[in-house]
């Protein structure tokens, strides 16, 4: 016999449970529910069957009576429709009393024990429908990453950001330092390269007038995988005319204590083994007193290669002075910004891309924040002149090889941009804070792997 197509007009578990629960014990509802879900657990007991019944909002318990329902023919892991009055058992228990059980899939493979679940991490991130199905603690985490979404979009249109899209596939890639996924436009007979950042062309579109932007989408960047990094990852970037890099200090704060308000209900998180409170304002840290306070701050590339050796850093892939302090920042300083921080103002040869501070032409007004020792995004105040653009490309190209930059986005620049402000934020980071989760792959829902094997 096949199983019904469809079951239509169903009630979320969460709230039947909540019309149980407001039963006395021993007392039934009068309104007839239709819930619907997966069968986690079955117990028989005389006449009566007993079997917990999971939707994505929630459990309760079904009560089958043998006497008057004739086929109730259900095993772990099928998936039903039923139908009933809401009820309370004499024990208290919120239950649902079944008139009607309707067999909707069956379950051909067998569940992992109910009680622990799914404990390998491996088969976790592999299997992950596996995992959602056996755990209701991963299923919620699911649904918060989904929830910081919706609360981080919302706070950004009501603030007047638009919400855009731009291409995934560029003809050239820009907006930061990292090494691309490459791909061939048939149609076009190109080499296409997924894209690292959204940065250039939403930069256009405010060369074009829509003054406040934001895209949330992926961005992809062919490197290495670690707690904190994964090649396929979700950002969001906004960017603001008329505004600088200390007007998006105050916007991160804002967004972040948000998003954490409205998506757990406070600000307070245990990750990676430390207490962090994200409510606004965070501490703010220049970056050269960050690396003086750590002894490491010189202009002497030999100096500063001497400094990290003799702390037992390997030196020997750094070869410049910027890669140099970039290495004295990923091993000293980020790790110890345990508390809400926002580091900022930066060396111009760190940062191609931000414009000069008034009082030195040799630091930039860029900053990253970090909660936990961890970096959840970064942001400048944007050039906006296309000849210096146009020179911070070229001194790229030169430190990095390859062509100098984007020569159509230097051209929009020329039609004049005014000043503006541009975060970047990365939600897989921001949900691991949230969830207090130490792995980035727990929080992405098919992080990719290894082929076993």
């Amino acid at each position: 016999m096949s199983l019904p197509k469809r079951f239509p007009d169903r009630d979320e578990i969460a709230g039947v449970r909540a019309d149980a629960e407001a039963l006395e014990a021993g007392q039934e509802g009068s309104e007839t529910r239709r819930i619907a879900g997966r069968i986690m657990a079955r117990r028989e007991m005389g006449k009566l069957v007993f079997a917990d019944l999971v939707d994505r909002s929630g459990r309760i318990q079904l009560l089958l009576d043998t006497a008057t329902l004739t086929d109730i023919h259900v095993n772990l892991g099928d998936i039903v429709g039923a139908v009933g009055v809401p009820m309370r058992t004499r024990r208290g228990e919120p239950s649902l009393k079944v008139a009607e059980l309707v067999p909707l899939a069956r379950n051909r493979s067998p569940l992992p024990d109910t009680w622990h679940g799914v404990t390998d991490p491996e088969v976790r991130y592999r299997r992950r429908y596996l995992d959602l199905l056996m755990s209701e603690e991963s299923r919620a985490e699911a649904m918060l990453r989904t929830r910081i979404v919706s609360a981080m979009r919302a706070w950004l249109d009501a603030e007047g950001f638009v919400e855009v899209e731009t291409p995934i596939l560029q003809p050239s890639y820009g907006g930061a330092f990292a090494e691309p996924f490459v791909t061939h436009y048939n149609a076009l007979d190109a080499d296409y390269y997924l894209r690292i950042a959204t940065e250039l062309y939403l930069k256009r579109l405010i060369v074009g007038g829509l003054e406040k932007v934001y895209e949330l989408g992926k961005d992809f960047r062919n490197e290495g995988l670690s707690y904190k990094h994964v090649p396929e990852f979700t950002m969001v970037e906004w960017y603001e005319a008329y505004t600088d890099y200390r007007d998006q200090m105050e916007r991160v704060e804002q967004l972040i204590e948000a998003v954490a308000r409205e998506t757990t209900g406070g600000t307070k998180f245990t990750y990676r083994g430390h207490e962090v409170d994200v409510k606004t304002p965070w501490r703010r840290l220049k970056l050269v007193e960050a690396l003086e306070q750590h002894g490491l701050w010189t202009r002497d590339a030999d100096q500063l290669r001497s400094f990290l050796q003799e702390r037992g850093v390997d030196t020997s892939q750094d070869k410049s002075w910027a890669q140099l302090v970039d290495h004295a920042l990923s091993h000293f300083v980020e790790p110890a910004l345990i508390e809400p921080t926002i580091l900022h103002d930066y060396p111009v040869e760190l940062s191609p891309f931000a414009r000069q501070t008034e009082d030195d032409p040799s630091i930039v007004e860029r900053f990253e924040y970090f909660v936990g020792g961890t970096e959840l995004g970064n942001a400048f105040s944007e050039l906006n002149d296309p000849d210096e653009q146009a020179d911070r490309f070229q001194q790229q190209a030169d430190e990095v090889g390859g062509e100098p930059g984007d020569p159509d986005y230097v051209e929009a620049l020329a039609y004049g941009m005014p000043p503006t402000g541009g975060v970047g934020l990365g939600i897989d980071r921001l949900a691991m804070v949230l969830a207090g989760k130490d792995n980035i792959r727990d929080v992405v829902l098919f992080p990719a792997l290894r082929q076993p094997g």
